[in-house]
């Protein structure tokens, strides 16, 4: 499934929801999907900076040299932001990653109802995904 299938899917589920009350608490649902992150690797240095809450992403490549993304946060409403996020970034390529336009945050409306320290925190884990990708695609060039 690519990026952009990805993302379409997510929208679809979230039209079939026709509140934000039933909105957040798939958003929560989604949270308890993700696998358990290990306490050994919730360090400072996973820990992202400018989140309201705390939330931490750490990757690793797979020998595909597609980036796989661990993440965990301590607040449930995060937790499935963060679960939407690797349902549509984990196990891409760094191209993929740096080139995605995540277009369903707008779609689905969820900008709209975060709170702006939330936001913010959106845009931090944005960041350090991105941050990853790139790591990885020096990491290629240099061979």
């Amino acid at each position: 499934m690519t990026i952009n299938e990805a993302q379409d899917e997510i929208i679809e589920e979230f039209e079939g929801l026709s509140d934000w009350m039933d909105r957040y608490a798939y958003i929560i649902d989604l949270g308890n999907t993700l696998p358990v992150y290990p306490e050994e690797k919730k360090t400072q240095q996973n820990l992202i900076e400018g989140c309201q809450s705390r939330v931490w992403i750490n990757a690793d490549r797979n020998p595909d040299g597609k980036i796989e993304f661990e993440a965990d946060s301590d607040a449930m409403i995060v937790k499935g932001i963060v679960a939407l996020l690797m349902r549509v970034l984990n196990d891409r390529t760094p191209d993929e990653i740096l080139s995605a336009d995540l277009y369903f945050v707008d779609r689905i409306g969820l900008k709209d109802h975060l709170s702006p320290t939330r936001s913010n925190g959106l845009v931090a884990m944005l960041k350090q995904i991105n941050n990853y990708a790139k790591a990885f695609k020096m990491l290629d060039a240099k061979g």
